[in-house]
């Protein structure tokens, strides 16, 4: 492997950076920023911490917390009420049969975030949703999932917190192991979706797509299982200076699965894919072009990483795509403006090399 082509190194602890006016501003009008009756540092006033174990009695990264008596009833209804802010704006009314069954707090990573478990009362059914610590990066990678990706998503921020909800599906790392040679699987398939959600993550600027910051969402269908792979941490929006980090087939976590893809494709089946993807992303900011557009002006201003390394990245775009316009870009945001201006300029024109052709060469 050339130094080019080398998995990105591990990544280093990322500062949080703060929601600017602008950015309220932007969060408010679409109702993403609210009042919320419980906060992330309200979160943080726990009295016990017992490790949490999975089925199978191993550790996890989790420790479920427990507050004092005499606040738990409060606590909890302020947590419903965010639920409730989350699913059904606020109406309350429609929860009341639901309960807080456990909170959990992981110290591992960069937000730091307390995941909440609801329970309907009625039927057992259960739900999370997580309370974390605000940061602009996470929050401008949760709203370009929204607007360019297939998948919704629900959010909201309050002065330092932000709650989201709960993308479920079978986490990367856990699918590679124990699903990917599944003969209920089209093998195809999944190779599709492995250069879908690489083109994604690359084109907006997502970064540190290992296997365990994704999920493998299985739906039945009427001709075998379809499959959708889904981000579910946004930390790394646009902040690392290194091409390859956009890119999830270079990390080493995801090799088997790339390899697994490079069996059942071939290139231009690959390029075929990945035009698809260009093609639907263009698309989806055209629907959401006017709120597309006030999420980015606020991103271009908004210096949500060091200079050092939007010069690194924008160099490595520059090259990638051979256009000098990236080497114009000051910011991440005209960054990532940048990279779907390449991508709309060439649909109509022959595919570049194909996206799974220099996998681990």
């Amino acid at each position: 492997m050339s130094e080019v082509d080398a998995p990105p190194a591990p990544t280093a602890k990322k500062p949080a950076f703060p929601i600017t006016a602008g950015l309220r501003g932007y969060l408010a009008r679409y109702k993403r920023d609210r009042e919320l009756p419980v906060t992330y540092e309200r979160m943080l006033d726990f009295q016990e911490a017992i490790p949490l174990t999975d089925d199978r009695g191993r550790a996890t990264l989790w420790d479920t917390v427990i507050y004092r008596a005499d606040e738990m009833d409060e606590l909890y209804e302020g947590l419903k009420y965010i639920y409730a802010l989350l699913k059904v704006d606020g109406d309350f009314s429609v929860m009341e049969h639901l309960y807080i069954d456990r909170v959990d707090f992981c110290s591992f990573g960069n937000s730091t975030p307390f995941r909440v478990r609801i329970v309907n009362a009625y039927n057992d059914n259960q739900d999370y949703f997580y309370l974390k610590k605000a940061d602009a990066s996470r929050v401008y990678g949760l709203e370009l999932e929204h607007l360019l990706s297939p998948n919704r998503l629900n959010f909201i921020t309050h002065s330092r917190t932000l709650v989201e909800e709960h993308i479920a599906g079978i986490p990367g790392d856990s699918f590679i192991t124990g699903w990917l040679q599944d003969r209920e699987l089209s093998p195809v398939r999944v190779a599709k979706e492995m250069v879908k959600f690489n083109e994604r993550s690359f084109v907006r600027l997502l970064g540190d797509m290992r296997s365990y910051n994704y999920v493998v969402v299985i739906t039945p269908d009427f001709e075998g299982a379809q499959v959708r792979i889904r981000a579910m941490d946004f930390d790394q929006q646009s902040y690392h200076g290194r091409l390859n980090f956009y890119r999830p087939q270079f990390f080493k976590e995801n090799a088997a699965v790339v390899r697994y893809c490079m069996q059942h494709l071939n290139a231009p089946t690959a390029r075929q894919y990945q035009r698809e993807e260009q093609t639907l992303m263009l698309q989806r900011a055209d629907l959401a072009h006017l709120r597309l557009g006030r999420l980015l002006a606020e991103m271009v201003g908004d210096p949500i990483a060091p200079a050092e390394k939007v010069a690194e990245l924008r160099a490595g775009l520059a090259a990638h795509y051979q256009r000098t316009e990236f080497l114009r870009c000051a910011s991440m945001g005209e960054l990532v403006r940048e990279s779907l201006a390449s991508i709309r300029r060439a649909i109509g024109q022959p595919a570049r090399a194909a996206p799974l052709g220099e996998l681990l060469a």
